[in-house]
């Protein structure tokens, strides 16, 4: 299914339920949640089981979107943890050195009120 020039792809990172509604933002241009707007709008005042039977079938046989990670090389997500849990890594030390800095600092503090 072609929109617009664009081929539409489930896009569950940015959907709420199956990724059907931004897939059909994602291939029209058009905001998400107006879709989703419009989606309700047309399951409440018609056959609400077709609709839902709709977006299931899109939602399960429309081509998944792949990520910009995983579309690169298998390596990447790996090289994007490590670097993640570096930097988690150093904002943990950052964290200590002040929580025990700012704990001396109110030790001698306390000292000298003695």
């Amino acid at each position: 299914m072609k929109m617009r020039g664009r081929k539409f792809e489930v896009d569950r990172e940015n959907g709420k339920m199956l990724g059907v509604c931004a897939g059909l933002a994602n291939a029209t241009g058009i905001d998400a949640t107006l879709i989703r707007v419009g989606t309700v709008l047309v399951a409440l005042f018609t056959s609400f089981a077709a609709v839902l039977v709709i977006y299931l079938v899109a939602g399960f046989v429309g081509a998944r979107r792949r990520g910009p990670a995983l579309a690169t090389s298998r390596s990447a997500p790996r090289e994007e943890l490590r670097d993640r849990t570096r930097s988690l890594d150093l904002r943990l030390q950052a964290i200590e050195t002040h929580v025990t800095s700012s704990n001396s600092r109110l030790a001698r503090e306390i000292e000298e009120l003695r």
